[in-house]
């Protein structure tokens, strides 16, 4: 495998947007915010930022295969650091699946590196690539979020 993981950067801007974009899609469906702006301007603000965790799979210069997004956070009531999978997306391609697997590793040996001892992600009931992802690296549900709409 010719890709590197490495540090996202400015200049992967345009495919993390894209895969922002297609995550609001397999998330929230006809409500997905799809604005390409709203997302540049979230992600741009975590690029370089202490405690978020933004990496690339991919060469310099080329669009990105892969993207992966984490910010640490401290649990308000017990002090405890972990961190919240913000974002985990993977360009359809032949090594498709070793790309996820290795981002979601990187991320996993920097929250190691750092102390964080948990990590937490939410993934759409209908992402199975994920939800198997999740499941490879021994991640377990822990909630399940219920919704009703009322009607007007």
């Amino acid at each position: 495998m010719s890709q590197v993981i490495r540090e996202a950067e400015e200049s992967d801007l345009p495919g993390i947007v894209g895969f922002e974009i297609d995550i609001a899609r397999i998330s929230f469906g006809d409500e997905a915010i799809t604005d390409p702006a709203v997302h540049e301007k979230r992600v741009r603000s975590s690029l370089g930022k202490a405690g978020e965790i933004t990496l690339v799979a991919g060469q310099p210069g080329t669009e990105p295969l892969g993207w992966a997004w984490l910010s640490r956070r401290t649990n308000s009531l017990t002090g405890a650091r972990y961190g919240n999978f913000r974002s985990l997306a993977v360009a359809e391609h032949p090594e498709r699946a070793e790309t996820g697997e290795r981002l979601l590793d990187e991320v996993i040996a920097r929250c190691r590196a750092d102390g964080i001892d948990e990590l937490v992600g939410k993934v759409h009931a209908d992402n199975l690539a994920m939800r198997a992802l999740y499941r490879k690296f021994d991640f377990e549900a822990v909630h399940l979020t219920m919704r009703k709409r009322l009607a007007p």
